[in-house]
């Protein structure tokens, strides 16, 4: 069996670069943006008219980035330094989503910022920018590395730049890599002492330039473990548009998974999966790759693999409790995910005996993540996904990917 898959592209690298090239004014030339229902909001919002343009068109310049976490804390830091007038909101669950760190942070840049409802989350009032003397913030590294990459991208604009120091562990370090990373490409002038978990940025503008967005790491894990669902020895797929170095965390998928069964050989097309050995257990910390764990879990659940997770406390205050989620949909397998106390360490394993549904329905939760990372268990069993259409917030192509792979006989 084999198959091609055409990926999507990096809603986390698109966003990025949208944020940047909004800071030049729009003269930058990106190619391969996702058609991520995300990106696609970040690209309608950076259109929304200046609040400070007067008129019926600032007294309704809300905007509403949906789900879509990313876009609500980019945007906030973009709009707020910019002297933008708007009311950032969304949906209900995205008002449950914390964002206090990231406003305490610009109000201290200068930024009048409001709670429109409840304090430290959505809905916000930004009410314009008047720079403060302070260049220098410490800000916790173990919330959410959206906040920091936020500060970071709109850092150039500050009259004397920015110095922010990272204070406790570091969580989703590749990320705030990417992003300095992509801000160096256009020009920035970024610099990193990661003993003392200092990160500078000089007072430069960005220079316009070309991008081109790499395909989706975080997409092709739940290829990875399609590959290690499918029960033909022989079975191989090629995902297209990888590279074998990469801006993007979740590239740890390619270790992740040869500990359980595949193997990573990379072409000038992208890299072409095929069966391996796999070991009995994994221990992974996913404190630099969050977004990986719910697929390595479902994964390990109907292997059989003993997988001991660490790092994954930021998955409560995403798009659900990921964390919750899973322990309630692994149970429909046969499985469980427990927490081991007191060192926030967690365990998946097949559960003796337990009684399987004869065709579980797996909740999503308004998460496309719980939709993708259980979709591979129809290589082994069938399954039905609740509320399929979540997965057009990341990778809007994925169930027609998928029966690509069914076409060619993966499932079962």
């Amino acid at each position: 069996m084999y198959a091609t898959i055409p990926l999507a592209s990096s809603k986390s690298e698109s966003n990025r670069a949208l944020i940047i090239d909004a800071l030049t004014g729009f003269q930058c030339t990106l190619q391969n943006l996702a058609a991520a229902r995300d990106t696609q909001t970040m690209i309608r919002l950076l259109k929304l008219p200046d609040g400070n343009a007067g008129g019926a068109a600032s007294r309704s310049s809300v905007a509403d980035v949906l789900d879509a976490g990313t876009t609500m804390r980019f945007l906030t830091a973009y709009f707020a330094v910019t002297n933008q007038q708007k009311v950032m909101t969304g949906t209900p669950r995205m008002c449950e989503r914390p964002i206090g760190i990231l406003v305490d942070a610009l109000r201290t840049l200068g930024a009048d910022i409001t709670y429109l409802q409840k304090e430290g989350y959505p809905p916000l009032q930004l009410n314009g920018f008047a720079p403060s003397t302070t260049n220098q913030l410490p800000m916790r590294g173990d919330v959410s590395s959206q906040y920091v990459s936020a500060l970071l991208m709109v850092a150039p604009k500050l009259p004397t730049g920015l110095e922010i120091t990272l204070t406790g562990p570091v969580g989703s370090r590749p990320y705030i890599e990417m992003t300095i990373e992509q801000m160096r490409h256009f020009g920035a002038d970024v610099t990193t002492d990661w003993d003392a978990k200092t990160i500078t940025v000089a007072p430069e503008p960005y220079q316009p330039t070309t991008y081109a967005i790499e395909s989706d790491w975080s997409g092709a894990s739940y290829w990875y473990s399609v590959l290690a669902l499918a029960n033909d020895p022989n079975a191989e797929l090629e995902l297209l548009g990888l590279k074998p170095t990469s801006l993007q965390g979740d590239s740890a998928i390619v270790d992740i998974m040869r500990a359980m069964g595949v193997e990573s050989r990379f072409t000038d097309r992208g890299v072409t999966l095929t069966k391996r050995p796999a070991h009995p257990a994994l221990h992974w910390d996913f404190t630099d790759c969050p977004d990986l764990a719910q697929t390595v879990a479902v994964c390990a659940a109907m292997t059989g693999t003993v997988l001991t997770l660490t790092g994954i406390e930021s998955l409560k205050i995403k798009e659900t409790d990921r964390v919750l989620a899973l322990q309630t949909e692994l149970r429909k397998l046969g499985a469980e995910l427990i927490e081991i106390e007191p060192d926030h360490r967690y365990e998946v394993h097949q559960v003796p005996g337990a009684t399987r549904e004869t065709i579980p329905v797996i909740d999503t939760y308004d998460d496309h993540r719980m939709a993708m990372a259980f979709a591979p268990v129809a290589m082994r069993r069938e399954i039905v996904i609740d509320e399929p259409g979540v997965v057009a917030k990341s990778y809007p192509s994925f169930w027609d990917d998928l029966a690509r792979v069914a076409t060619v006989g993966f499932t079962a």
